[in-house]
């Protein structure tokens, strides 16, 4: 569907209406009302249940509190612990004698108080925050460097989005200080200042001491969100620029900015995802965790980002945009919803077959209880209905059927965060309840509107970017 006339581009400024600021307030009261129950009930919950956990701990044998002091002088000791306890961690008559290595059931790590409950989900949700918004700076970051002119149009939502990397930065790092020792059970590890000998010596971490440490996880959660910001707030401030001076110049120094940023994107990100979320199972690694993270928020990105756009279409504003545009990210959250799933499928086959002790029980503790419906709700909701239901091209062009994917995308990769951190993080006090529901309400309403914020303060179309014309002549061409 070519278009055959010219087509008049004029600056649009958005009008942050009554209706939408009502919509995102009642989200975020509606979320604190919420969350104020969670954390009410969560402590009611942990009040009943300490006389129980007193008692047991009070007539149990001292076996196991010896198993978990003891059994780490070395494997073969360790070995013999956990064969005696193996309705505890059954691993269906896996061998455990290695000599480098040892496995530590998260049900036998430090007890963990029910405040922290709440913590993690603020962490959780802090850092699906910054995913998102640093890969909304990527996303027009990439549009330079890939000299694409398709999105030109709808720029200007991934630039407002990329505002807000400082908020989920402050978020992840002030949970850290504030519950970081009950969330990371290796920063509780370094607090004790166990030498070799010492009963409860854990070789692992103290072989992953040298990254594993309080000061340099600060100095990565300190410094890899500044330069995201700096990078953000370089090249917004060009674009911006843009619509008033013209030109190539800025054009040009565009992508310089955003290869240089890509380049460094791609290692900070993958320090990050290991320091905040790889490490909750600190015993546990894969070696393609950081790319996983970023497919779970690239794919979030795109999703967010056309739920903005249909938004501001059905509001009478992007009159640029065209279906041909709403198709292209149709295919993007298609294309990348298989890339994320051969991910998710990979790291899981090859631990699954291998089924390898210290490995294998990473998926273990996501197979118990409540977490094995999560499990399996991640490959529907992440994969099986978005797959699905975008494979046709008149669906991906549907704004009412784009809206239910996008929902249910985020939603599942939500459940996808969730899963990375609650098992190795609190397990037994895990659930999705008012506290979970609350808090990410809250995120919701505070994340709407401060971007349709940052979007009323600025032109909605950059229009003295080099291929805005061609870009609202976007054809796919089928």
């Amino acid at each position: 569907m070519s278009h055959g006339h010219d087509i008049h581009i004029h600056q649009e400024n958005y009008k942050f209406s009554g209706k939408a600021k009502t919509l995102s307030l009642a989200l975020l009261l509606i979320g604190l009302v919420l969350t104020v129950i969670g954390i009410f009930m969560v402590k009611n919950e942990d009040s009943h249940a300490a006389p129980a956990k007193h008692a047991e701990a009070t007539h149990q044998p001292a076996a196991p509190a010896a198993h978990h002091e003891a059994d780490m002088h070395n494997g073969e000791a360790h070995a013999t612990a956990v064969s005696n306890h193996e309705s505890d961690i059954n691993l269906h008559g896996v061998g455990l004698e290695h000599n480098d290595e040892q496995v530590y059931p998260v049900s036998l790590e430090h007890a963990k108080p029910w405040y922290t409950r709440v913590y993690l989900n603020i962490l959780l949700n802090g850092y699906f925050l910054l995913l998102i918004t640093v890969c909304g700076l990527f996303f027009f970051a990439l549009q330079y460097v890939a000299n694409a002119g398709w999105a030109t149009v709808l720029i200007r939502i991934p630039q407002a989005m990329s505002t807000m990397i400082p908020v989920g930065a402050i978020i992840v790092l002030a949970i850290f200080l504030i519950d970081g020792s009950n969330i990371y059970h290796w920063v509780h590890y370094e607090h004790q200042h166990l030498v070799k000998g010492d009963p409860g010596f854990d070789k692992i971490l103290d072989n992953k001491s040298w990254f594993l440490n309080s000061k340099l996880a600060l100095g990565f959660l300190i410094c890899i969100p500044l330069i995201w910001i700096l990078f953000g707030y370089k090249l917004r401030g060009m674009s911006y620029r843009e619509d008033s001076e013209g030109g190539l110049v800025l054009f040009r120094r565009s992508i310089r900015f955003s290869a240089a940023f890509i380049f460094i994107f791609a290692f900070t990100l993958s320090i990050l995802s290991w320091v905040v979320v790889m490490s909750v199972d600190a015993h546990w690694y894969s070696t393609i965790f950081s790319v996983y993270n970023w497919a779970t928020a690239w794919v979030s990105c795109i999703a967010i980002i056309t739920l903005f756009v249909l938004y501001l279409k059905r509001n009478g504003y992007l009159t640029l945009v065209t279906d041909e545009h709403i198709h292209d990210l149709g295919k993007f959250m298609f294309a990348f919803t298989i890339f994320w799933t051969y991910l998710w499928t990979a790291q899981f086959l090859l631990i699954w077959y291998a089924n390898i002790p210290e490995e294998s029980i990473y998926y273990y503790h996501r197979w118990q209880g409540f977490f094995k419906i999560s499990w399996f709700a991640n490959l529907v909701m992440n994969f099986l209905i978005p797959f699905l239901v975008l494979m046709t091209r008149n669906n991906k062009r549907n704004p009412k059927i784009l809206t239910f994917v996008c929902i249910v995308i985020l939603l599942g990769h939500w459940n996808d965060i969730y899963l990375m951190f609650t098992p190795g993080a609190i397990d037994t006090q895990a659930g999705i309840g008012p506290l979970e529901i609350g808090i990410t309400m809250t995120f919701v309403g505070g994340f709407i509107y401060w971007v349709l914020t940052a979007l009323s303060k600025k032109g909605l179309l950059a229009v003295k970017h080099p291929y805005i014309e061609e870009s609202a002549h976007h054809d796919v061409g089928v």
